[in-house]
């Protein structure tokens, strides 16, 4: 595993973690370019239902390692290489099938607020801050990342987080559209703890069709395509479907077993 990352499992729940603390997490070259083959292991997985990111210690991340800014964006081909592992950090996150969720204690900024807003679901700490500071170093923010965000607040409250390079506190957040829940900090795993163990009980054939529409609408698809319209013909032919039509009518929960 690339140093700064640890990816760990607990029953059908898989958990990356940023483990640099004493950095406050930050996301260094290596660990931006390890993400996509670490997601690509857990889609792999079909007993994973959910995975849930967080960072060590007191923090979610403080963003980008910009200690290797001087290094490794110090000229055009640079910048354009160290992008190029951001943008696949951030896609393959964004386009997975198995819902993801960030666990958000301390400073999510910069580049780890970039990584939340990938994830499909966001669940933070009272005291955590959000913030998205590229106005602060003279970047463009990607074009991938800002229609993330731009479909996650909209383009009022995105110009506010790009423009001013502010931080928020977790309940401002959540009141522009960057968070699901805010919990006190104590409650934070519990909470993220019971949500995965209810995704986990849904139809996995039903959760990854529709994130994978999702994924595709939040993307700028505007109809339906031909995958689409098979996920919809496997899933209304597949037992799933006729379990839970049936746990509906003789009314008890439904046992879903079908893998992805």
């Amino acid at each position: 595993m690339t140093a700064g990352l640890e990816l760990t499992r607990d029953g059908n729940v898989a958990r990356l973690t940023f483990t640099r603390p004493d950095k406050h997490n930050a996301i260094s070259f290596d660990m931006w370019s390890a993400i996509p083959g670490i997601v690509a292991e857990v889609e792999a997985d079909p007993a994973i239902t959910a995975l849930v990111l967080t960072g060590e210690g007191e923090n979610f991340s403080a963003g980008a390692d910009i200690a290797e800014f001087g290094e490794l964006r110090s000229t055009a081909d640079g910048a354009a290489l160290y992008d190029k592992a951001v943008h696949a950090a951030v896609t393959a996150l964004a386009e997975m099938v198995t819902p993801s969720i960030a666990m958000i204690r301390g400073n999510c900024i910069g580049g780890g607020c970039q990584v939340s807003v990938a994830c499909d679901f966001r669940f933070a700490a009272e005291d955590a801050r959000f913030g998205i500071t590229p106005a602060k170093l003279g970047i463009v923010y990607d074009y991938t990342s800002t229609h993330q965000l731009v479909s996650l607040v909209g383009p009022a409250n995105a110009r506010y987080f790009l423009l001013s390079a502010n931080l928020v506190g977790a309940a401002r957040a959540r009141e522009m559209g960057l968070v699901n829940e805010v919990r006190p900090a104590g409650e934070l795993a519990g909470a993220v703890e019971e949500f995965v163990a209810t995704l986990a009980t849904r139809s996995q054939t039903s959760v990854r069709g529709m994130n994978r529409i999702i994924g595709k609408i939040a993307a700028g698809q505007d109809e339906q395509d031909d995958e689409i319209d098979q996920l919809r013909r496997d899933a209304i032919h597949g037992a799933d479907y006729a379990e839970g039509v049936a746990a509906f009518l003789e009314r008890r929960k439904p046992r879903f077993t079908t893998p992805r």
